[in-house]
């Protein structure tokens, strides 16, 4: 709990009133993310022996709910590095940990992930081939986010029988004596979170040596992954839903919405008690679990909307607080999205549940 007030503090105190420099220039976003470095606090699910907090899951996802309600964009690029972390944390490549563990706590070193398009298939959109060395990658990574800020990513490439290899390689373009080429286009052109610098990476017969090998999983191990991790995207959406309410809270507002902001804050207690409560459960019943992640960004879009109608027409000034939320709301809602997730928010608007 002490770290939670410590971080709480901090962020109301230093993120909160440059949110909008983060949100748009990827310099102040990159400098806030080397803040929360100066602070440790970049390794959280890291062991204490190589100079991380390893947190508990609760505390984490608490966490990760306080950075979004004050920044989408830094929430989005620093859970970039906290997963890459635990990856390399949870690797059996032992010299690989040795060499890189002891500096991502506190951001000395920086390192991303591009993996979601595992779960695209027929095929593949990247592949891995077995060398004497190591492994051949060639494809495009459609989404990799810290171009400029991360030194490495992780990479997620397909074997020929379905395995998925995970392996370090820089996030940068490059060339090896080899003919190897990894090349990075320029930052797509986002609707929100711009400033991360979200780029592709195309892989071009890069060797990527056994040393530089984080992991190797079993086929289908991403869609195994998604399900035991489906509610872990909520607490973003979490976030940014009490940053709308926070909007709605500032300044001198009308009664109607004050009631109003009541009213969405008894709903988004009700939502945060019950993702909590499911996040700790046992069990996995994924039914439950993907109703609770779609009411969560159905809920964090009602609340950014209402911020954004509370501010009348100066809500559609791009520096505006609740454009800004509105806009990451976007993001959440597509946010580690897969094909059950997109079908139960879907569903839950349909329906117009409440």
């Amino acid at each position: 709990m002490t770290f939670l007030i410590q971080t709480e503090t901090y962020l109301q105190d230093e993120i909160a009133p440059q949110a909008m420099q983060i949100d748009q220039s990827a310099e102040s976003l990159f400098q806030a993310l080397h803040q929360l470095g100066h602070r440790k606090w970049l390794g959280l699910r890291v062991p204490q022996e190589w100079g991380g907090h390893d947190l508990d899951e609760l505390t984490f996802r608490q966490f990760q709910e306080q950075v979004s309600r004050y920044s989408g964009a830094l929430a989005f690029l620093q859970t970039q590095h906290q997963s890459a972390a635990a990856l390399i944390a949870r690797s059996p490549n032992t010299a690989l940990k040795e060499k890189y563990l002891p500096y991502l706590s506190s951001g000395k070193v920086l390192i991303g992930i591009g993996f979601s398009h595992l779960r695209r298939q027929n095929p593949p959109p990247v592949q891995a081939v077995p060398t004497e060395s190591g492994y051949e990658i060639t494809g495009e990574v459609p989404w990799v986010t810290g171009q400029g800020c991360f030194q490495h990513f992780i990479l997620g490439a397909q074997l020929a029988d379905g395995r998925a290899i995970f392996g370090l390689v820089p996030l940068a373009t490059v060339s090896q004596p080899a003919a190897g080429l990894i090349g990075c286009s320029p930052p797509l052109s986002l609707a929100s979170m711009g400033s991360t610098r979200t780029v592709k990476v195309r892989l071009n017969r890069w060797q990527l040596p056994q040393e530089a090998v984080v992991v190797i999983r079993p086929p289908g191990w991403i869609h195994t992954n998604d399900q035991k991790n489906s509610l872990h995207h909520s607490f973003f959406a979490l976030g940014c839903a009490q940053a709308g309410l926070d909007i709605l809270a500032s300044g001198k507002r009308p009664d109607f919405v004050h009631s109003t902001r009541q009213a969405l804050d008894r709903e988004l207690q009700s939502c945060r008690q019950a993702i909590y409560q499911e996040q700790q459960s046992p069990e996995l019943a994924l039914p439950k679990r993907l109703g609770l992640r779609a009411w969560a960004i159905e809920l964090a879009n009602r609340c950014a909307h209402a911020a954004v109608i509370s501010g009348r027409g100066g809500a559609n000034l791009l520096d505006h607080p609740a454009q800004r939320v509105y806009r990451e709301a976007l993001a959440f809602s597509v946010f580690g999205q897969t094909t059950d997730v997109m079908e139960a928010s879907l569903a839950r608007l349909k329906a117009g549940e409440r």
